[in-house]
Parts: C-alpha cells; structure tokens; sequence
C-alpha cells in the first residue's frame, strides 16, 4: 500500500533532502549554542540536582521533616 503511495506521488526526494537539511541546521545551531555558554553556569546547573542548599518548593521542605 505505501509503495503504491510512494509511487504515485512522483519525485520526493526533496521531502528527504529538506529533512536532512533541517536536522544538522537545528542540530548546529545547538551545538553553538551549548560550547558558547560560560563553564561555570553549566557547572553550577549540573550541580543544581544534587545541591541541597536550595530547595524546589516549599513543600519539599514539609516532607523532609
């Protein structure tokens, strides 16, 4: 059924040719994103999960009691 679907709609290889395009510009775009941050902001957020120091919301707090 799809091969039948496939065939019918002509040439598509622009569907696959812009989807490819599209990953490695958002997938580039991230990666310049995430190497242009500071070090020590994302040291300090990667510690964040395991720092008890600051606490989510208050009713954390109530159950740890």
């Amino acid at each position: 059924m799809f091969k039948h679907i496939l065939e019918s709609a002509g040439n598509i290889n622009w569907m696959a040719i812009s989807a490819l395009i599209t990953f490695a510009v958002i997938f580039m775009v991230s990666v310049v994103l995430v190497f242009k941050h500071n070090p020590a902001y994302i040291d300090r957020m990667a510690s964040m999960p395991l720092d008890d120091s600051y606490p989510v919301n208050s009713e954390n707090d109530n159950h740890e009691k």
